[in-house]
């Protein structure tokens, strides 16, 4: 079955990227076919670090859109990862409304997975309600809570939506903190994070053995809870 994963979170700043990053680099290292849209204008993060595998689409523009879900049905076995950027939810949602995007996906047999990336504040709990809201049961939700952007999420844990979410069957995964030397050093160099664990000559990075080391600890890590929720 294809599979169509939208990494969102709505809110920026939450780490929607880093999210989406993870997962390309997990589809990569395990021969996972996949194509990569990338919804940012100016800070396109997997056209940056994933170029070979992204395309930009501009999600106020339907036709352009639509590419996702084309891409979908070339093959039955592929992944397409969309990462979304802030504050594109409402036009995501008139899109997928206007278009019968998710009884065509039903149809055609394409599962749609919506991951909703937190960091530990009220605005990442708010924005899942209105997610919960607006669509409910119709889609299979991926909730992370990334621990790069906040150690504690005792605001969801209290907040009701911890418990609606599993009564809708949504995967809880979290994200560890990986230590902020080695993901700035990974940012500053534009490097993926095979390149992040594996040294190479070109490599300029900047990373020691033992940075490269707490990457692979949080990498595997991650390769867990992706593989928990089917990627």
């Amino acid at each position: 079955m294809a599979t169509i994963h939208f990494i969102g979170g709505e809110k920026g700043g939450v780490g929607k990227s880093v999210v989406a990053r993870v997962v390309a680099q997990y589809l990569i290292d395990h021969s996972l076919p996949f194509q990569g849209f990338d919804t940012d204008r100016s800070h396109g993060s997997l056209l940056r670090f994933y170029t070979d595998f992204a395309s930009p689409v501009i999600v106020d523009q339907y036709a352009s859109m639509d590419a996702i879900v084309e891409s979908a049905l070339e093959s039955m076995d592929k992944r397409v990862l969309v990462d979304l950027a802030a504050q594109t939810h409402d036009s995501l949602v008139k899109w997928m409304d206007e278009s019968g995007v998710l009884e065509m996906a039903g149809d055609q047999g394409i599962a749609i997975k919506y991951w909703h990336v937190m960091d530990s504040g009220k605005d990442s709990v708010d924005l899942l309600k209105k997610l919960f809201d607006r669509f409910g049961s119709r889609l299979n939700y991926v909730i992370v809570l990334n621990q790069l952007r906040g150690e504690s999420f005792e605001i969801f844990d209290k907040s009701g939506e911890k418990e609606r979410a599993n009564s809708l069957h949504a995967k809880i995964v979290n994200l560890r903190k990986l230590h902020d030397t080695a993901i700035n050093k990974i940012d500053a160099c534009s490097t993926s994070f095979w390149a992040a664990k594996n040294r190479t000559e070109s490599d300029d990075s900047g990373l020691s053995i033992l940075e490269r080391q707490r990457v692979k600890v949080w990498l595997s890590n991650a390769y867990e809870q992706m593989h928990s929720v089917g990627v």
